[in-house]
C-alpha cells in the first residue's frame, strides 16, 4: 500500500472484553500498539470481575496510554462486553480483539484496506493457535489440526472470499448495529449468530487468509474441559434455533459421545453375554467404536508430528478432552437449552 493509499484509511475502535486475563493483556495491548496504524485509533478495554490483578494491570496500561479507556462489564459475558463496546466506541470501523491473543504485524491495515475493497461488514482471518508450556502448546496443536476443531474455514488456509463467520472480526459498525448487535441471550458462539443476520441483511462476511492472530488457549486439561463444555451446550442451543444453517461437522462431537454411550451398553451386555455362555459377538462389537477412536486419535497424533512420547501423550490426552467435553455439552444444551451454562475455564 502507498503512503497516500494508507492515508485514506478510517480511525478505528479496537474492544477487546477482558477476563482475568493478568498473564496475556499486556501482550495483547502491546501487539495492537505495534500495528502503527497509519490513523487515529482508540483502544476499549472491557472489564469482567477479575480476580487476579487484571483490573490494575488494565488500569496502569489506561494511565500509560491516553488511547485506552475502561469499561466496566458486571455481567462478566462476552457478549455484554461486546455490546458495551461497540455502544461506547467512537469510529465506524470496530477491530474485535481477545486479549488471549495478539495480533500479527500488518493485521490492522491489512484488514480495514480489504474490509473497503471488497465492501464487506465483517472480516476475519486465522486463528494460530500457540502455547507457553508444553502441555499448552500440545493443546495449541490440537486447535490448529482438523481432528481437534474440525477444519473450518479460520483454523487453515483457505482461499481468500466469502465465509460463514469470521475469527474475531473487523467490522463496519453500522451494519452491526442494523443487525441488531450481540444477542446477549447466547453466552458462547455469539459471533457465529450475528454473522448470520449479517449475511441475511444481504451484507458480506469475508476471510482472508493473509489476516493472522496468535491465540493462546486454555493451559490446562481442567480449563480446557470447562470451555468445551461451555462451547458445546451454546453450539447445540444455536443449531436449535438455526438447525438447517449448521454445517455437518458441528454434528460430530455430540454424535460421538451417542455412539460411544451405545457401544458401552454393548460390551457390557456382551461381556455379560460371553461370560454365560461364551459367545463373544456383542462383545466385540460393543469394542469396535472405542477401538476404532482411540486408533484414530493415535492417528490424528501421529500428523501432527510431536517431538518425543510426552508430547505425543499431552496431545493424546488433549483430544478426546475436547472431543468429549464439547459432545457432552452438547447434548446438555441440546436436550434442556443453554440455562445458566457458562464458561469457566477462566473463573478463580
Amino acid at each position: 500500500m502507498t503512503p497516500a493509499a494508507s492515508l485514506m484509511l478510517p480511525p478505528v475502535s479496537f474492544v477487546m472484553p477482558v477476563l482475568n486475563e493478568a498473564a496475556y493483556i499486556a501482550e495483547a495491548v502491546a501487539s495492537i500498539f505495534a500495528q502503527n496504524y497509519p490513523n487515529e485509533f482508540e483502544l476499549l478495554l472491557v472489564l469482567g470481575n477479575s480476580t487476579d490483578g487484571t483490573t490494575a494491570l488494565a488500569a496502569e496500561l489506561a494511565e500509560k496510554h491516553p488511547q485506552i479507556r475502561l469499561i466496566n462489564n458486571p455481567t462478566n459475558h462476552i457478549p455484554t462486553a461486546l455490546n458495551l463496546g461497540f455502544n461506547a466506541a467512537k469510529h465506524s470501523v470496530i477491530v474485535r480483539v481477545d486479549a488471549h491473543s495478539k495480533l500479527n504485524s500488518g493485521y490492522v491495515e491489512r484488514a480495514v484496506t480489504e474490509l473497503l475493497r471488497t465492501g464487506a461488514a465483517n472480516i476475519g482471518g486465522v486463528m494460530r493457535a500457540a502455547g507457553r508450556t508444553r502441555k499448552q502448546q500440545a493443546i495449541a496443536d490440537c486447535y490448529n489440526s482438523p481432528f481437534g476443531l474440525g477444519g473450518g474455514v479460520y483454523h487453515g488456509e483457505a482461499p481468500a472470499g466469502e465465509a460463514e463467520s469470521a475469527y474475531l472480526g473487523v467490522f463496519n459498525r453500522a451494519t452491526v448495529v442494523q443487525a441488531g448487535g450481540f444477542d446477549e441471550t447466547i453466552l458462547r458462539g455469539e459471533d457465529w449468530e450475528l454473522n448470520r443476520r449479517i449475511r441475511n441483511l444481504g451484507e458480506k462476511v469475508w476471510f482472508d487468509p493473509q489476516l493472522k492472530v496468535t491465540y493462546y488457549p486454555r493451559d490446562s486439561f481442567r480449563a480446557l474441559a470447562k470451555q468445551f463444555w461451555a462451547t458445546g451446550v451454546w453450539r447445540a442451543v444455536i443449531m436449535r434455533r438455526y438447525l438447517s444453517e449448521h454445517p455437518a461437522r458441528f454434528f460430530a462431537p455430540g454424535l460421538l459421545v451417542a455412539a460411544l454411550l451405545f457401544s458401552t451398553i454393548i460390551t457390557v451386555i456382551g461381556g455379560v453375554g460371553f461370560a454365560n455362555n461364551g459367545n463373544p459377538t456383542l462383545l466385540f462389537l460393543g469394542l469396535a467404536l472405542p477401538v476404532s477412536y482411540l486408533l484414530g486419535l493415535i492417528f490424528a497424533v501421529f500428523t501432527m508430528r510431536p517431538q518425543n512420547i510426552r508430547a505425543a501423550l499431552l496431545r493424546l490426552s488433549a483430544l478426546p478432552v475436547m472431543h468429549l467435553s464439547w459432545g457432552l455439552g452438547f447434548w446438555r444444551g441440546f436436550l434442556f437449552g443453554g440455562g445458566s451454562s457458562v464458561d469457566r475455564s477462566r473463573l478463580r
